[in-house]
């Protein structure tokens, strides 16, 4: 346990890191919000477990992915299929021309259930689904591309076509996935209502807790042998592979692994949100998604979290007082980030935490003579006498 203590942490900064988010999502916030912006929080943090997985593919590995919505997007109908099968009993469904089918597929005539929706009668199939989906689909491309050392710009550009695919094609079979409504109305997991204040609470918390395993997970990972290797060929590429790593199967884990972290995210949007749609899944949600991991810094798992929750609060606050202007705020906001703090909300944080460390190493050495003034300006400017 120690070891793996050490691993996770390696060091005060890292358990400090931990505890701080830890402490602003299950005990700040809960306290100080109502359930309406809680639950709209929530809905913020199901997105952070793609800037996450962008943190381990991006930052880490040097791969940028614009089509993470993809995954995001398959993690969340997976999920909603079996909350639509479930609110489409006969019962509930009688007034329908073929009662027991979701209502969009009675509404373009269909009259049974399509084959590929019938697994997800089983919530257990349906929870698998949610994570190997994705992986799988993201194995596949990963193969595809990688192994042909396809990557950069046009890597990026690729999985960006995919995510308009895959966003044209949902919402062209109206018929079998709800088409550009989506998949609506979600009312009950398993009988128990999702809602309800009370279910909103306790999904919050569900969502929080995923997010701090996911987060462990992910630094447990980048503390050891892969870690390393994901650091290594993002730097130097060609001297790993000439080394003798096969650079295509680490490249293709890193997105694999991604994309899991993203079809989670999904399916617990759909839970807090109840609803899914092409909208979530094609390009510009992709987009966003890149842009929550570089505010926060792409490197950082913990500034992933940061970065989400500040421009969906933003974006949020600026739709909400100025409904014609907020889009140029977001941007103004992006640009700004990425023009002054290159690394992000986290390097910025890094690069405070080093000055004061700066400063204060300064007052031990015992410069007694020190004024108030020149503390802030060594603090500042990082200046050493």
């Amino acid at each position: 346990m120690k070891n793996i203590y050490t691993r996770v942490f390696r060091g005060g900064n890292g358990l400090a890191s931990f505890v701080a988010v830890a402490l602003l999502l299950l005990v700040v916030l809960p306290c100080s919000l109502d359930i309406f912006r809680l639950n709209l929080l929530g809905k913020y943090l199901t997105y952070a477990f793609v800037a996450v997985g962008l943190v381990m593919l991006w930052g880490k590995a040097g791969v940028l992915s614009l089509g993470q919505g993809v995954f995001f997007g398959l993690g969340g109908y997976c999920m909603a299929m079996f909350l639509k099968l479930e609110a489409s009993d006969p019962v509930s469904t009688k007034i329908q021309s073929t009662p027991g089918i979701p209502d969009f597929m009675d509404w373009n005539q269909l009259t049974h259930l399509p084959a590929f929706w019938i697994p997800f009668k089983s919530l257990s199939f349906s929870l698998c689904a949610v994570i190997l989906l994705p992986t799988l689909v993201a194995f596949i491309i990963g193969m595809a591309m990688f192994k042909r050392r396809v990557g950069g710009v046009y890597f990026a550009v690729i999985t960006q076509a995919l995510a308009l695919i895959l966003s044209m094609g949902i919402d062209s079979r109206q018929g079998y996935t709800g088409g550009r409504n989506g998949i609506t109305d979600l009312k009950t997991l398993c009988g128990w209502d999702i809602r309800t204040h009370h279910a909103q609470y306790i999904l919050y918390f569900v969502t929080c807790a995923l997010l701090l395993g996911a987060i462990l997970f992910s630094q447990w990972l980048l503390s050891g042998k892969v870690g390393k290797m994901l650091l290594a060929i993002r730097d130097r590429e060609d001297r790993v592979r000439f080394s003798g790593y096969d650079v295509s199967m680490f490249k293709v884990a890193a997105f694999c692994f991604a994309a899991a972290l993203s079809g989670i995210g999904g399916a617990l949007f759909v839970l807090q949100v109840g609803f899914i749609s092409p909208s979530l899944v094609g390009i510009v949600p992709s987009i966003e998604m890149v842009i929550f991991a570089a505010v926060g810094g792409r490197a950082s798992l913990y500034g992933a979290v940061y970065g989400t929750l500040l421009v969906n609060t933003g974006k949020s606050l600026f739709s909400e007082n100025f409904p014609q202007l907020w889009l140029f705020a977001m941007g103004g906001l992006f640009i700004g980030v990425v023009v002054l703090f290159p690394d992000g909300l986290a390097g910025l944080c890094d690069l405070a935490r080093k000055k004061t460390g700066l400063a204060i190493k300064k007052l031990r050495a015992g410069s007694s003579s020190i004024t108030a003034p020149e503390i802030a300006q060594t603090i500042v400017k990082g200046e050493e006498s």
